[in-house]
């Protein structure tokens, strides 16, 4: 069978992290999505990667001209593109309910300190956009939270991206869960909200390994690529904790759908880790994992579609507890990730500006008239 069917079957949905306009336009998407996949997600690495890489955005850019900001010509051209890819995905949208084919544009990264300006700004791409299968993501900063509520409340899609510790994972939750609370206090339907966490793996055992390595002792080394699947682990736990219980079900029983974990960041970043770490021990019902092209080689040739995500669970908190015990200070590191997240996408936001001036310049001045870019209707 499709092992992403086979995933499916065992409650996890997969999504592509990957977006470009050639991608799109080709049909190779479309593929994609009749083989079984059921959502795309966008960052700004991804978006630098797709337009820096070649020249089908080139003809947007020169009918766009040197009126506008380069910030504006960016706008555009992801909304153009996650507009087009949401009305690939469509028919999973409307065959799933609404539980799944979803693609996610990301707002700025020089927003994730500022809240109203977050809310702003995801506001404008919901609008712009205008689309049911869309997701807002918003990093999971104490600031970026409170727009997450209120876009919940608003009846606005989020997948709240940049998230490493359980802690941050419950303040999402119940962000995610207080704003259902206000829409339906305001006559709100809920039924129709839904909404992704995302966990970050992989980057957590690129720290932790390094750190360990530093500490060099046989101990340490015996620790080193299992931080990542067993914080993801606890989540789940946490996951199934916050979506229980008497609060819970006063919202269930309006038609609220659980905000899924999403694990993220799972492409193995150590050569000597299997390439499919991160799907095979992640498998359980209401997740998704979303995987780059690599990865999702892999899971089409040797997946083991089977439920793990409840398996070492006991192990995963006594590992936490090893770490703690031989100097890796948890909290300190799940800070550092979220900074350094937060920069690393500012740094391709930069490098994306930086090449769409030089693009523009260069196009507008080259005097050729062509033909505009076909985009989908």
């Amino acid at each position: 069978m499709n092992p992403l069917q086979l995933l499916l079957d065992q409650g996890q949905s997969i999504w592509y992290d990957f977006i470009s306009r050639d991608f799109i336009s080709s049909g190779k998407m479309k593929e994609l999505v009749d083989g079984g996949l059921r959502g795309m997600t966008s960052n700004p690495t991804i978006f630098e990667k797709a337009i820096a890489g070649g020249n089908s955005y080139d003809e947007q850019i020169r009918e766009l001209g040197t009126e506008i900001t380069t910030a504006e010509i960016a706008t555009t051209l992801f909304v153009t593109d996650i507009g087009n890819a949401c009305d690939v995905m469509r028919p999973v949208y409307d065959g799933s309910n609404g539980a799944d084919g979803f693609i996610s544009i990301e707002v700025s990264p020089k927003l994730a300190r500022k809240g109203e300006e977050t809310l702003a700004e995801a506001r404008a791409l919901w609008k712009a956009i205008d689309r049911p299968n869309l997701m807002i993501k918003i990093p999971a900063t104490d600031e970026g939270l409170p727009a997450v509520r209120q876009c919940i409340a608003e009846g606005i899609k989020v997948n709240i991206t940049l998230m490493f510790s359980i802690e941050q994972y419950r303040a999402v939750a119940e962000a995610y869960i207080s704003g259902l609370e206000d829409r339906l206090a305001q006559g709100g339907d809920i039924a129709t909200i839904s909404s992704v966490a995302s966990v970050f793996v992989s980057r957590i055992d690129a720290m932790i390994d390094d750190m360990l390595a530093k500490i060099g002792t046989p101990e340490a080394y015996a620790l080193q690529g299992r931080a990542g699947l067993a914080n993801s682990k606890l989540v789940y736990q946490e996951f199934k904790r916050m979506f229980s219980g008497e609060r819970w079900e006063k919202l269930a029983a309006h038609g609220a759908r659980v905000q899924r974990p999403l694990w993220a960041s799972t492409s193995t970043k150590n050569p000597s880790y299997p390439d499919l770490l991160y799907v095979d021990n992640l498998i359980g019902p209401y997740t998704v994992n979303t995987v780059p092209p690599e990865t999702l080689e892999g899971i089409m040739d040797h997946v083991k579609a089977s439920a793990t995500i409840e398996q070492g669970v006991e192990e995963a908190r006594q590992l936490m507890e090893d770490l703690a015990a031989i100097g890796i200070d948890i909290d300190a590191v799940m800070s550092r990730l979220i900074e350094e997240g937060v920069s690393k996408f500012e740094k391709s936001f930069d490098a994306l500006f930086e090449k769409l001036e030089e693009k523009r310049l260069a196009l507008a001045g080259d005097g050729a008239a062509r033909e505009p870019v076909a985009t989908q209707e």
